[in-house]
């Protein structure tokens, strides 16, 4: 079992950066990808950026390529996702996940959830 957490949402301005951090407990060492989705209000969730744990291959939404960078502690067992240039459409509930396969980008895939973190972009 892994327990995930997130933290440092807020609210930011447009054109802004923000970091958002997922604190992973338990079994970690049993989850080959740890990933960020998003939840708009009134949308479904959807993904936003992956990484391998264990060899750091990083893969994201066209929504957010050259603007968020995903990343991982595996010693401090935590994940972190920069954003930067934000938009008021990034504006979502975050949530980090973990899987148990490689390569995927389905939210049915991650077995593991955090409760997420409110993050709300303001133009």
């Amino acid at each position: 079992q892994v327990q995930l957490v997130e933290s440092g949402g807020g609210l930011v301005q447009a054109g802004g950066s923000l970091r958002v951090s997922c604190a992973a407990s338990g079994r970690t060492n049993s989850e080959y990808t740890m990933g960020w989705f998003r939840q708009p209000p009134g949308k479904e969730r959807e993904f936003v950026a992956a990484i391998h744990r264990r060899d750091g291959f990083t893969y994201y939404a066209d929504s957010v390529k050259g603007r968020f960078i995903i990343s991982r502690d595996n010693a401090k067992n935590t994940v972190n996702l920069e954003m930067n240039s934000l938009k008021p459409e990034d504006t979502a509930v975050y949530y980090c996940a973990a899987s148990h396969v490689y390569g995927n980008r389905r939210p049915t895939d991650f077995g593991s959830w955090g409760q997420g973190t409110q993050v709300t972009v303001s133009s």
